[in-house]
Formats: C-alpha cells, sequence, structure tokens
C-alpha cells in the first residue's frame, strides 16, 4: 500500500519512516497542505495521512475517494477540519491519534506561564545585549496562587497535576466527572473558575459549545490581572475580544501555542515574508503577549508515539481488524 503524506515537515518524515519499517507501506511526502487543489498529489495512494490544519471537508474528501483514497490518517487527536458526515457518507476509514504524550502539551503550558510571568524571554534578549537591568521583570511566586484548569482530559489532568506541585491551588472545570483529580483539584463552573483564577489555562477540544468560550463577556468575568494559557485550539479564543481586554488591562498576560488563523502561519518559515494577519500582528505589538508555534506537542516521545499509532491505525485498514481510534460517524 502506498500512502500520501501532507504538510509534511522533515522531522514528520524521520518518526514516520521509522515507524513504518514494520509495515509493508510505501509513502510519498509533502510539503503542501492537503486542499482541494492538492488532492492530486495523492493519485495511485489508498490512504493519505493528515495534521491539524489540513482540510477535511466534503469537497476534499469526495475528491479523494474519486482518486481511489480509502483511508485517511490523522497524526493528530483534534478532527474539529473533518466532515464527519461526508466521510461516513463515502465509507471512509478516519483515524486519528487521540493522546500522545499529553504530558508533553502540559509541560508546554506551564513553560509558557512560567516564562510569560517570570519575562525570562525579555530577560536573554537583554542580557546578550549587556543589559542586566531589572526593571519591567516583576514576577510573581506562583506557590499559593489559583490555577484555573478548562478541560480535564489526560492533558488538562497533566496539567492540574504540575501545577498543585508546584503548590497552587488549582480549579477544575469539565462538564464530565473528575475522579482522577480527587485531591488534586477542585471542581468549579466555568463562571467560578474565571472569577478565581490567577491564571486560566484551556485544554478543551474545539468544537461548537467551545468555539469562542473566551469571549468579551468571559473576559470580563475573569480576576483583574489574571494570565490566558491557551495550548489546545485557536478558535477557543475570540482574540479580537482578547484584544480588548488586554488593551484595558482587564486581562494581565496571554501566552497562546495556537491561533485561529494559524493555518497560514504556522508550521513554515516566515521570517522574510510581510505577515498580512493584521490581527496576529496586532497581539504581536504587546510586551505581555507569548506565541509559540504551535509546538506543545513537539517531543521526541510524542512524535514516535504519534507515528507509531498512525500506522497501527492504517494496519487495522489493512487488515480489517477493529480499531479503536476510528473517528465517530456523524448522522
Amino acid at each position: 500500500m502506498k500512502i500520501a503524506v501532507y504538510s509534511a515537515q522533515p522531522y514528520d518524515r524521520r518518526f514516520l519512516d521509522e515507524a513504518r519499517q514494520r509495515y509493508a507501506v510505501d509513502a510519498a511526502y509533502f510539503s503542501d497542505p492537503l486542499t482541494l487543489d492538492t488532492v492530486p498529489l495523492a493519485q495511485g495512494c489508498a490512504a493519505v495521512c493528515v495534521f491539524v490544519n489540513d482540510q477535511l471537508d466534503a469537497a476534499v474528501l469526495q475528491a479523494l475517494h474519486a482518486l481511489g483514497v480509502r483511508a485517511v490518517l490523522l497524526r493528530c487527536a483534534g478532527f474539529n477540519q473533518v466532515d464527519l458526515r461526508a466521510a461516513a457518507n463515502l465509507g471512509l476509514f478516519m483515524a486519528r491519534v487521540p493522546a500522545y504524550a499529553p504530558e508533553a502539551v502540559a509541560e508546554h503550558a506551564l513553560a509558557l506561564a512560567m516564562t510569560l510571568n517570570r519575562h525570562t524571554h525579555r530577560a536573554y534578549a537583554r542580557v546578550r545585549e549587556g543589559n542586566f537591568s531589572l526593571d519591567g521583570l516583576l514576577g510573581m511566586t506562583l506557590n499559593g496562587k489559583t490555577v484555573g484548569i478548562v478541560g480535564a482530559g489526560q492533558i488538562g489532568t497533566a496539567a492540574a497535576r504540575i501545577f498543585k506541585g508546584l503548590g497552587c491551588t488549582v480549579l477544575v472545570s469539565d462538564p464530565a466527572p473528575t475522579p482522577q483529580l480527587d485531591g488534586v483539584a477542585t471542581r468549579a463552573n466555568l463562571d467560578e473558575l474565571l472569577a478565581a483564577s490567577d491564571i486560566v489555562s484551556l485544554h478543551c477540544p474545539l468544537m461548537e459549545a467551545t468555539r469562542h468560550m473566551i469571549n468579551a463577556a468571559s473576559l470580563a468575568r475573569m480576576k483583574p490581572g489574571a494570565m490566558l494559557v491557551n495550548t489546545s485550539r485557536g478558535a477557543l479564543i475570540d482574540t479580537a475580544a482578547v484584544i480588548d481586554a488586554l488593551k484595558s488591562r482587564q486581562l494581565g498576560a496571554l501566552a497562546i501555542d495556537v491561533y485561529e488563523q494559524e493555518a497560514n502561519l504556522f508550521f513554515h518559515d516566515h521570517s522574510s515574508d510581510i505577515i498580512a494577519d493584521d490581527v496576529f500582528q496586532r497581539l504581536m505589538t504587546f510586551p505581555n503577549v507569548l506565541v509559540t508555534g504551535h509546538q506543545g506537542f513537539f517531543t521526541i516521545e510524542a512524535m514516535r508515539e504519534i507515528a507509531a499509532v498512525t500506522f497501527d491505525n492504517l494496519a487495522c485498514h489493512m487488515n480489517g481488524t477493529p480499531c479503536a481510534n476510528l473517528l465517530p460517524a456523524s448522522s
């Protein structure tokens, strides 16, 4: 079987090639994202492998099916970009990697919070220029502060345990029961969590119920001067509302590893380009905003897990065996 890998970076090829040695699979790697225009790259392939910002709407899925593609493998956990109804109607095998080294993303959330709080990124730049002044670098001690974790899946649970280990009081908001956090976090509804937390960290999936869950109204309910951290999905945040809250100083600081309009920015070098996204450029003018380019997952352990599960999923399709990672069908 031959598989077309879209949005492939050199590191993707390294880990996918390492994993596929156990299977009778050939791979064609393309740095291009999957769009309707790039579907023809999958000619002769029975499966495609895609990442978080690849397009999987009805038109793309139909075009892939017409080429003979019968399996779509997501090397990520989120699937908000997939037209599930179209996939089900076409009878496509659709599988994802539901969890991979959740501690990696949780640790990155902590790294963002600590960097922004203690201004280590600014201190690093200063010291390299011979400036050892401490003005503007004042932070707060995290021990004893309240951290709100929104979403208690595997990543949110790992984040809650990390912040608890720092001596923080941890609140968690999740519609599902959270017995795994007994003795670690106290359950609270979202409004209570926002009002009480010095740091709010988002760890929930993107769906209609969570799209722009952080908006003008929820920002107004946050503790004045609190920090917001997002390592989940960019569209959990209404970026325009966040900018207004930063300008009014209702929001004290923002750390994001994801951005709602990241598809045309992240995972590529734009250092010689003019970035035309005015909202993103406005964010970058704030000294109390820290942005990383969707690297929270990017550890050796996570990349190996992603590659292994991706090819395990493909093996299920090839062998006709049950797959625990199938995407849910939409009726």
